[in-house]
C-alpha cells in the first residue's frame, strides 16, 4: 500500500476520534493507501508531545504553517476550533495537500465559499467530517429513500439535545470552552449541533429552500477564561426552526444545551407516502421502519438491527448480531475518502457549504423574525 502521511492540527476530542480512525481503517478495509501518523500540531508543546506519544505520531509542530509547508505531509486534517479553519484550509490548498476539515466548514458562508474556491481551484481532494452519514443505520435510511420505499416525502423532523451549559458558573473561552465564545465558534448550537442535523437532512431529503427560526441565549454573561473578565455571551444556547425543502416537504429542527437529562440526544424521523423511518443516536445500530403497504393485521413499526453483512459497512466488521459504535463512523469516513479513486468523497467542502448557508439563514431569521431564503451554493 502507498503511504499517506497525515498532519493533524488539534488534539482535542475530534483529534482523538480522527487519530483512532487513521489507526484502525487499514485493519478492516482493503485500501490503496495506508495512513501514517506523521505529525500533529498544537500551540502547547508539552501537551501536543504527550498526545503524539500516546497516539503514535512521529513528530510535532506548534505552528500550523510549518506543518502545512512540510513536504512529508500529504493530508492536512483540520481538527481545531472553527475560527482557524479558513486560514489553514487556504494554505493547505495552495500547498497542494489533501484536506479533511472538522464541521462546521467555517465561521460563516462567505468564509466557506473562499475555502470551496480554494480547494476547487487547486484540485485537491477535500472532505468535511460530518460523520453521522457513515453510521450504518443512517446509510441504510439513505438506501431505502433512494429505492423509493418511502415514496413522496411529507415530513422531516430532527433534534439534538444536550445539557452541559446550564450552570451560570460555567465560564466561556479557552481550550475546553471555546464553543461558548462567539469569536471562536461563530455560533452556538446552530453551528455545533444543528449543523449535523442539517447535513444529514440535506443528504437524505434534498435541498432546503427557506427557514423560519428562533434562538435564545439563556445565560447572558459569563466569565471569560482568557481575559478573566465577565463578558457578554454571543452564542445561541438554543435554536428551533421550521424549514421547507425543495421537494415540498416540511421540517422542524430543534437543538439546545439546556435539556436536563440529555447528553447527546440526536434523532430524526422521516414520514413518506408509503413508509416512515426513525433513528436515534442513543440506539445507533438500529433503524425503526414502518411500511403502510404491509398487511393490516401485522402492520407496525419494525426494529431493524443493523449488524448483518449486507447492511452498509457491516461486512467489514464482526459477525451478525454484534454491533459497532460511534467511533466507527469516523473509520468509515476515512475508508470512503481513501477509496474515492479521484471522485469527490461526500461531503465535500461544497456540500458542507450548503449546510453553512442553512445555518446562516437560520441565524438571520432568528434575528429578523422573518422567513429567510437559503441561497444556492453554485
Amino acid at each position: 500500500m502507498k503511504k499517506l502521511n497525515v498532519g493533524l492540527v488539534g488534539y482535542g476530542f475530534m483529534g482523538r476520534a480522527h487519530s483512532n480512525a487513521y489507526r484502525k481503517v487499514g485493519n478492516f478495509f482493503d485500501l490503496a493507501y495506508q495512513p501514517v501518523l506523521k505529525a500533529v500540531c498544537a500551540r502547547d508543546a508539552g501537551k501536543v508531545k504527550a498526545f503524539a506519544d500516546k497516539w503514535g505520531y512521529e513528530s510535532t509542530e506548534t505552528d500550523w504553517r510549518k506543518l502545512v509547508a512540510r513536504k512529508d505531509i500529504d493530508l492536512v486534517d483540520i481538527a481545531c476550533p472553527n475560527d482557524r479553519h479558513k486560514d489553514i484550509a487556504l494554505a493547505a490548498a495552495k500547498a497542494g495537500k489533501m484536506i479533511l476539515c472538522e464541521k462546521p466548514l467555517a465561521m460563516n458562508g462567505p468564509e466557506g465559499m473562499k475555502m470551496v474556491k480554494a480547494v476547487e481551484a487547486a484540485g485537491v481532494p477535500n472532505m468535511v467530517w460530518y460523520n453521522y452519514r457513515r453510521i450504518p443505520a443512517v446509510m441504510l435510511a439513505r438506501q431505502l429513500i433512494d429505492e423509493g420505499r418511502l415514496g413522496r416525502i411529507f415530513h422531516y423532523r430532527a433534534k439534538f439535545l444536550q445539557d452541559w451549559t446550564i450552570s451560570e458558573d460555567l465560564p466561556q473561552g479557552g481550550a475546553g470552552l471555546w464553543r461558548l465564545d462567539l469569536r471562536v465558534a461563530g455560533s452556538g448550537v446552530t453551528g455545533d449541533l444543528l449543523a449535523h442535523c442539517i447535513d444529514t437532512a440535506l443528504w437524505l431529503n434534498g435541498r432546503i429552500d427557506r427557514v423560519s427560526a428562533m434562538t435564545e441565549t439563556f445565560v447572558k454573561q459569563r466569565m471569560h477564561n482568557l481575559t478573566g473578565k465577565v463578558e457578554k455571551v454571543g452564542i445561541d444556547d438554543a435554536c428551533a426552526f421550521l424549514a421547507r425543502f425543495d421537494n415540498g416537504s416540511l421540517a422542524t429542527f430543534e437543538s439546545t444545551r439546556y435539556a436536563r437529562g440529555h447528553k447527546a440526544l440526536y434523532t430524526f424521523e422521516i414520514n413518506g407516502e408509503h413508509a416512515s423511518i426513525f433513528w436515534d443516536l442513543h440506539d445507533l445500530h438500529r433503524l425503526q421502519y414502518f411500511d403502510h403497504r404491509d398487511e393490516g393485521r401485522v402492520r407496525g413499526w419494525r426494529n431493524l438491527h443493523i449488524t448483518d453483512g449486507d447492511h452498509p459497512y457491516m461486512g467489514q466488521w464482526w459477525v451478525p448480531g454484534l454491533q459497532i459504535g460511534y467511533e466507527h463512523s469516523f473509520v468509515h469516513q476515512v475508508a470512503d475518502f481513501l477509496t474515492a479513486e479521484g471522485k469527490p468523497a461526500s461531503p465535500t467542502f461544497r456540500d458542507a457549504l450548503a449546510t453553512q448557508y442553512v445555518c446562516d439563514a437560520v441565524l438571520r431569521s432568528a434575528k429578523s423574525s422573518r422567513w429567510q431564503k437559503v441561497p444556492p451554493t453554485k
